[in-house]
């Protein structure tokens, strides 16, 4: 038998992270965690994480706790009944390249390593890059990488499949495209589950509050991927990601919506047929799909009950109710940094929504307002581009919002 898959964890106590851990407990034989990050803000878990795990290294994004970190490692030493000696702290790494350091560990030698990002923010841009300069096979489930450095993160690319999804709805698309050759795809439909509001027309949203918005009918998330799901931001961001982990032009990526949940993504070939993936919304499948790409971990998560019956509706997207899709496509179109922009603007407005400082229309309305007065922006070259668009964006959205208060 083959040695286990090496894998680094950077988001480790997140929500991607813990699943990610749940499957690697369950095969040991498949995968062996040798590195964890995270941000900093839950240094016992992430302790907690290494000790069991046996990691080579951890790392965390704010350096003003490292000694935190060292202390929990004691703590939970201590909670598991180790005598002094019987356990061995990881190198840590702190601050700000941390989870880029991380991404490169060598493990045993460096050979067979995979990098799940499943860090928040554009925090993770810097180890995504880092990452596939390095050669790593890249299970990618940080939006922002794609979404605000896509231009970076096709020129650090080394080998052609490097990057493997971990988005069920990028997952889908990957798996259908098995399929078929490239030049035999016609379309890209991605699914979305119309978030709270579905069904409802524009006038029908004015008076929405941020706890309507938060009560998703399918998916367990984040409040700001919760709200996105409700304004339809988070189907623009993942439009612009399919087009940069495909290759497919915008005018060939779809939305349809689709309340159950099921049928994660379809693709469509230029002879009339339609694949599509189906398996119940539990993000454990996509994870230990990016996880062991290109082969399947038997049993990672429950599949459909073919036993029952079953009815699943799909309806087109109603873009004057739910613009932000095509905001997205013109944005990821225009190029230029306007992706950034639209996630960065995208980011303050759903503060402000929550801190009562914004309607629900107001949103997309300030996200498009940005993006039409941006300046003209080059392509980026560095990380450092970027984050100057970015900051760019935030700025001129808290400006914008400030008018109307």
């Amino acid at each position: 038998m083959s040695s286990p898959r090496e894998i680094v964890l950077l988001g480790s106590t997140g929500s991607i992270g813990t699943q990610a851990i749940d499957i690697v407990r369950r095969n040991p034989d498949r995968f062996r965690v040798v590195a964890v990050g995270g941000g900093g803000g839950n240094v016992e878990l992430l302790a907690a994480q290494a000790l069991e795990l046996g990691v080579e290294a951890v790392g965390v994004a704010r350096a003003s706790v490292a000694q935190d970190l060292q202390l929990a490692f004691y703590a939970e030493a201590s909670r598991r009944g180790y005598a002094t000696g019987d356990f061995r702290i990881p190198k840590i790494l702190a601050g700000p390249d941390a989870m880029a350091e991380l991404a490169e560990w060598p493990g045993s030698g460096g050979r067979d390593v995979t990098v799940l990002n499943g860090v928040v923010g554009s925090l993770g841009l810097a180890p995504t890059l880092a990452a596939l300069r390095a050669g790593r096979t890249l299970a990618l489930a940080n939006k922002e990488s794609l979404v605000a450095g896509g231009p970076l993160v096709r020129a650090a690319v080394t080998r052609p499949g490097q990057i493997v999804p971990v988005d069920s709805e990028h997952s889908a698309l990957a798996q259908c495209l098995r399929g078929g050759s490239a030049d035999e795809v016609r379309r890209l439909v991605l699914t979305a589950s119309g978030g709270a509001f579905r069904g409802r027309r524009r006038d029908e949203l004015t008076d929405v509050t941020p706890e309507q918005a938060l009560a998703h009918p399918t998916w367990r998330m984040g409040p700001v991927v919760t709200i996105n799901s409700a304004t339809l931001v988070n189907k623009g961001l993942e439009v612009i990601e399919a087009h940069e982990l495909f290759g497919i032009g915008y005018d060939a990526i779809e939305v349809m919506v689709h309340p159950q949940s099921v049928i994660h993504s379809m693709v469509e070939f230029v002879d009339g047929s339609t694949l599509a993936q189906a398996s119940p919304p539990d993000m454990r499948l996509p994870i230990a799909l990016a996880l062991g790409w290109p082969d399947r971990v038997p049993d990672a998560a429950p599949g459909v009950d073919w036993t029952g019956a079953h009815t699943w509706e799909f309806t087109p997207l109603d873009d004057a109710a739910f613009p932000a899709v095509r905001v997205a496509k013109e944005a990821g179109a225009a190029g230029r940094c306007r992706p950034a922009v639209y996630n960065a603007a995208n980011e303050e407005c759903v503060a402000a929504f929550v801190a009562g400082r914004l309607p629900f229309l107001g949103m997309v309305e300030t996200l498009e307002r940005v993006l039409d007065e941006a300046p003209d922006f080059d392509e980026p070259g560095t990380v450092e581009d970027v984050l100057e668009a970015e900051s760019w964006a935030r700025a001129h959205a808290l400006r914008i919002i400030g008018e109307g208060a």
